[in-house]
């Protein structure tokens, strides 16, 4: 049995799996979706990026979880992939969906092609919070008009600083046991940092045509992703 730690992207909480949970609890495994710190039931002032990777490493010594799977997805996989490196033999595998991927020392706007300054701008004019969007910021991705919706209302402000702060990693990212979930609607390709992370011999890649929120358009689907990742290793 493995034991699931889900983690959803920017605005979103625990409830973004509520779909993908019975597939996973189905097939007799532990599954605890975690909601970041200031996001949804936990919204209040802004949290830095490290609060939100003490946030993974504080449920897996409450649960006193073992054979972890960690799942980040979007946003999430930059908190997710420091808290990997950081539970040592803990760890089965992480999982990221559609996901950015720390690099040391850089911030999750990094890799914007303006540097991260009109997301940087946008929280300063909104409280510290990366404000909401609009629903056509989700055309294109597969969603129904009921599941977008769905993610509409449930999404609150995500805190501003875990976008602006940088990354803290221990050792490099790609000796940790992965996979990459690429999801075709959202671009065809990997960015550069995850084409190079999938050269080592320890992370693969899978796609599934879908757009950015699978666990959402696609949860079935997504839950046998997570399942196979869920394998020993032969």
């Amino acid at each position: 049995m493995a034991n699931f730690v889900l983690v959803a992207g920017a605005r979103l909480g625990a409830w973004a799996w509520d779909e993908v949970v019975p597939h996973l609890r189905g097939a007799g495994h532990g599954v605890h979706p975690l909601t970041l710190s200031g996001l949804a039931e936990k919204r209040g002032a802004p949290v830095g990026q490290q609060l939100h990777v003490q946030d993974v490493l504080d449920e897996v010594e409450r649960l006193d979880l073992r054979d972890i799977v960690l799942v980040g997805h979007s946003y999430a996989g930059i908190p997710v992939g420091q808290a990997a490196e950081r539970i040592g033999d803990r760890l089965a595998h992480v999982v990221f969906v559609d996901s950015s991927v720390p690099a040391d020392g850089a911030a999750f706007v990094a890799a914007w092609p303006d540097g991260g300054a009109a997301v940087t701008a946008s929280i300063a004019e909104n409280g510290g919070f990366w404000p909401l969007v609009p629903a056509s910021h989700y055309d294109g991705h597969g969603l129904s008009d009921a599941q977008v919706a769905r993610i509409l209302a449930g999404s609150t402000p995500h805190p501003g600083s875990t976008l602006t702060e940088p990354a803290r990693l221990e050792r490099p990212l790609g000796e940790l046991p992965a996979t990459y979930v690429l999801c075709r609607l959202a671009g065809p390709d990997p960015d550069d940092a995850v084409a190079a992370l999938l050269k080592s011999g320890s992370w693969r890649l899978v796609e599934m045509a879908t757009g950015h929120w699978p666990m959402f358009s696609q949860p079935a689907e997504l839950a046998t992703v997570l399942l196979e990742a869920a394998q020993p290793a032969v």
